[in-house]
């Protein structure tokens, strides 16, 4: 059964946040209240409507007792216990516990692993993957650093995707992506195994991580690239130093100020999510599924390309669909991921 005194707990908040924004609520915090009251809007219409569902229900056994409502009786109850659980399985999800990061841009990186050139060319392959899938789905994909190899492949990549729900759904492609392919540059046609390593970062506000200037050291340099047009000629790439961390974030785009709002926005993102890493092995320290901990050791998946095959190792997902995945086409292993996460939080709710 559904809790019945969380879902009034529910109900009594969105009134009070509804009473809120018709009396004209601190101009302060109506961002924050339109958005919870946005947020929990869906969730009380399935409330309601399944109390609704409810209610019909008794009212139609009820009926069984009348000889000339039973018939009708007897054909509506099959169908409204039905749609009940199917509410019910509904209503579940939406009380699971939100990820607090799940509506804000993501950053996306991206870096060749073991491989030599052939892991640069594919970490090239994922980084145009990514983007057409942002594209696909109307999303914003803005490319805020790019370091090529000489063949075109890809040193680091580091984007910044903005759209609904984004992060809730790329989150699940953070680790290590795996390739088996005949590289163009092997000429007597032997399959190699390289990879890439992905992580998506939730994009960090200014409140959630202040960072003393103290913490940093910034260095002007050169920018640097394969030739040609990614030679820059000016003092505009910077180099952001965390001092305390050790991490390191650059940017090199044309413009210098830009560069430094770039740079700060990683650094930010990845001190964010190593605040939510430490957080999630505190609360979960037992929890034994690898699904959305964004472990960036783990080998997730392995894309083979002579057997056009994608295998996603931590559900066990195969689909020979490997040319439409490289198109952006990577909905039907994000559904998958995201099905496996909720029934694993449901098992843990209920457990």
């Amino acid at each position: 059964m559904l809790p019945e005194e969380k879902l009034d707990q529910i109900l009594m908040r969105f009134e009070y946040l509804e009473a809120q924004l018709n009396a004209g609520a601190d101009p302060g915090k109506i961002a924050e209240i339109s958005r919870e009251y946005s947020e929990l809007k869906p969730v009380v219409t399935e409330i309601e409507a399944w109390r609704q569902a409810r209610a019909d229900l008794a009212e139609a056994e009820g009926w069984l007792a009348d000889p000339e409502m039973r018939d009708l009786a007897e054909e509506e109850l099959p169908r409204l216990k039905s749609r009940i659980l199917e509410m019910e399985q509904a209503l579940r999800l939406a009380l699971l516990p939100k990820d607090a990061a799940d509506a804000r841009p993501a950053i996306l990186e991206i870096r060749p692993g073991t491989g030599g050139e052939e892991a640069a060319l594919f970490a090239g392959d994922l980084l145009r993957m990514y983007q057409k899938y942002a594209e696909k789905h109307g999303c914003r994909f803005d490319l805020m650093e790019l370091t090529e190899t000489e063949l075109g492949g890809v040193k680091e990549a580091v984007a910044r995707i903005e759209g609904e729900g984004v992060f809730a759904r790329m989150k699940f492609e953070s680790g290590v992506h795996r390739v088996q392919r005949v590289p163009e540059t092997e000429a007597g046609g032997r399959i190699h195994t390289s990879a890439a390593t992905v992580a998506v970062l939730p994009e960090a506000e200014d409140v959630d991580i202040e960072i003393p200037a103290s913490d940093i050291r910034i260095d002007t340099m050169r920018a640097s690239g394969a030739g040609g047009q990614h030679v820059n000629t000016t003092d505009s790439a910077v180099r952001i130093t965390h001092i305390p961390t050790g991490i390191v974030v650059t940017s090199s785009e044309k413009s210098q100020h830009q560069n430094r709002a770039n740079a700060m926005a990683v650094l930010r993102a990845r001190l964010f999510e190593a605040e939510r890493d430490r957080a999630a092995s505190e609360r979960a320290e037992t929890r034994k599924s690898q699904v959305g901990s964004g472990d960036r050791s783990e080998r997730i998946r392995t894309y083979n390309f002579p057997q056009g095959r994608l295998t996603d190792h931590r559900i066990n997902l195969t689909l020979y669909s490997l040319d439409k995945v490289m198109e952006g086409e990577i909905d039907e292993v994000i559904d998958a991921l995201i099905s496996d996460d909720q029934a694993a939080k449901l098992a843990e709710m209920e457990g």
